[in-house]
């Protein structure tokens, strides 16, 4: 496995994680580090490439739960929808989008599909208190829960 600075995506990762907005065209910008994604989250995500992310997704649905991991209201997410081009996210809502793409990617890896990844994201865990995944990126506290799980499975410490 390769090592990474702590919080920087590694490079696999990062590349995944460009891939689910669309690539560096979608995002106006392709980040090769930690302070290029910084970056571009400060500049803020463009809304095209956001929705990208979802409407690429094979088994996720727009919820509740994924409107709070985004950091959206619902109303919100209706006027992005209606309304995606030449926009952007705030520096906030990009950084929890892009969060939940890093999450995704690392999902990805461990459970070797997208599919799989957004299923494992749904499902309750039993190492979560009973918890779906998805339920915890509400809150950066949640999301550190959901990143150490990851890691764990990873490195196949099953709790």
């Amino acid at each position: 496995m390769e090592k990474s600075k702590p919080g920087a995506a590694r490079p696999a990762q990062l590349t995944k994680v460009i891939q689910f907005f669309g690539g560096s065209k979608a995002l106006d910008f392709k980040p090769a580090g930690p302070f290029e994604t910084h970056e571009l989250l400060l500049r803020g995500i463009p809304k095209k490439a956001m929705l990208h992310l979802m409407g690429t997704s094979p088994t996720m649905k727009p919820s509740a739960s994924l409107n709070r991991a985004f950091g959206v209201s619902t109303r919100t997410m209706q006027r992005i929808k209606a309304k995606p081009e030449k926009s952007r996210l705030s520096y906030e809502q990009s950084s929890r989008v892009w969060k939940f793409a890093e999450i995704l990617a690392q999902a990805t890896e461990v459970f070797g599909s997208r599919s799989e990844a957004e299923k494992w994201l749904e499902q309750p865990a039993m190492a979560l208190e009973g918890r779906k995944p998805i339920d915890l990126l509400a809150t950066s506290v949640g999301v550190e829960l959901v990143e150490h799980h990851l890691t764990r499975l990873e490195y196949g410490v099953y709790t």
